[in-house]
Parts: structure tokens; sequence; C-alpha cells
């Protein structure tokens, strides 16, 4: 496929790029299987370079159930031609993924989705995750919000405004769209986002009852946010014994 070129084996340190293959791939499969994924839209990336500007990402238009490893797209973000090509990405997944892998190095992997309970928190006029239980304190004082929404992203002004909003966070709340995670690779990406639809989604159940939230205190908010940076090797397993799971029922994101 055009656009689609190999890397030296040791691009990524110890892991391969046909690896980094199967993993993203395996992230667009689980998307679906946990009800992230939205139509033909929406888009993951994941670097490839000690840079961060050559990355891997899903073609234009074809459904998260369906990709596979061979099929991502290998992209630079300073390639001037990248939507003029046969290939081209989505412009909207150029505006936003380009944009991040070239100006943050440290964002590797790059989820964005209209996950439901994240998405409709997002369109709260507060949307920023209380702590109310221990995955809600997980994202304590820890996302960038933001709240200009201007429509689909498709211009390079558009990338630069939400590079500044992530800045060094890992998660961005999107107001009136969805949600982003920037972590260092799928694994750590999957689980952050993992957590974050749970946490969206027990913030909205405890919203929906009407009654007020009965909140942490600051202190403890912070520490248990801070356990979870301590609790990092979980994610690690977690990712990979769900890669298993896809394995039992179908395989074929390997290829």
């Amino acid at each position: 496929m055009a656009g689609v070129t190999a890397l030296n084996a040791d691009a990524m340190g110890s892991v391969t790029q046909h690896e980094a293959r199967v993993d993203l791939a395996a992230a667009f499969r689980l998307a679906v299987l946990n009800d992230w994924h939205e139509a033909v839209a929406n888009h993951f990336s994941l670097a490839v370079s000690d840079d961060g500007k050559s990355f891997l990402m899903n073609p234009k238009w074809m459904h998260f159930s369906r990709i596979r490893a061979s099929n991502l797209l290998l992209l630079h973000a300073d390639d001037p031609a990248a939507l003029q090509r046969a290939d081209a990405p989505d412009p909207s997944a150029w505006c936003i993924h380009g944009a991040m892998h070239a100006a943050l190095p440290q964002a590797r992997c790059i989820l964005h989705v209209h996950a439901p309970y994240a998405t409709a928190l997002c369109a709260l006029k507060d949307p920023d995750i209380k702590p109310v239980d221990q995955n809600t304190a997980r994202f304590f004082n820890r996302c960038a919000i933001d709240l200009n929404y201007g429509g689909i992203a498709d211009t390079a002004a558009e990338g630069a405004r939400l590079v500044r909003v992530l800045g060094n966070r890992q998660i961005m709340l999107m107001g009136n769209h969805g949600v982003l995670i920037a972590a260092p690779d799928v694994a750590q990406a999957y689980d952050q986002l993992y957590y974050l639809e749970r946490a969206c989604r027990t913030l909205m159940l405890a919203y929906s009852t009407g009654q007020p939230l009965n909140l942490m205190p600051v202190a403890l908010a912070e520490r248990t946010a801070c356990d979870w940076e301590d609790y990092t090797d979980s994610c690690r397993v977690h990712f990979s014994e769900m890669k298993r799971v896809l394995d039992k029922s179908d395989s074929s994101f390997r290829l």
C-alpha cells in the first residue's frame, strides 16, 4: 500500500514496527469490543521513530473492526504532501494527530474517540471529572479541558491550538466533542482510556440521580491519583490480557 514503508526493526528500541502495528491494530479492535467506536470516524496513532514524527495511523474511513496491522498508514508529521497522496489520511485525523506528533514527542500513542459516557460528560458546561470514587480520583487534576470547540478539526491552526491545550497532559476532555489520550505506548493509552470511560460512566450515573455528589476531600483525591501513578505495571498486563481475549475470537488484527 502506498505510504507504508519499512523502518528499521530497532526504530523503537526493543519493539519492532510489526509489534507496534499489532498493538495499535489491537487497540482498534478493543475499541469496538468496548463500544467506543463511531461509524468510520475517529483515529488512533502511534509514533515509531525516536523523535515521534514518524507514526502509524488508521487509513481513511476504514471501520475499526476490520483494521489489521498491515492496513495502518506510515506517515511523517513534517510531510507537506501527506494529504495529496492516493491513500491520504482523513483531514481531521491529520489535523489533530499530525500536529501532536510534530510538536509533542512525549505523546507517542494518541487515541481519540467519542466514547459514550466521556462524550456525555464533555457535553456538560463543567466537564471536569469529580473525585467520587477510586476511578474518578485517578483523573483528579490530571486532565486538560478544552471548552473552545469550533467544529470539525481540519486546519493547521486548530491542530496547533489543540497542541497548546493538551500541553504535557495525557488526557484531554474536549467540550462538545469527545476525549483524547496521549500516552507513551499503546498499553498505557488503552488503560487510560478504559479507566477514563469507566470513571465518566460512574460520574454520569451519579449525576443522573439528582442527589448531591459525595466528593472526596482534595487531599484524599490527590493521594488516590498519586497511588494510581505508582500502580503502572497493571496496564501492560491489562493490555496483554485483552489481546488474548481478541486472539480467542479473531486474531486477524495481527496480520
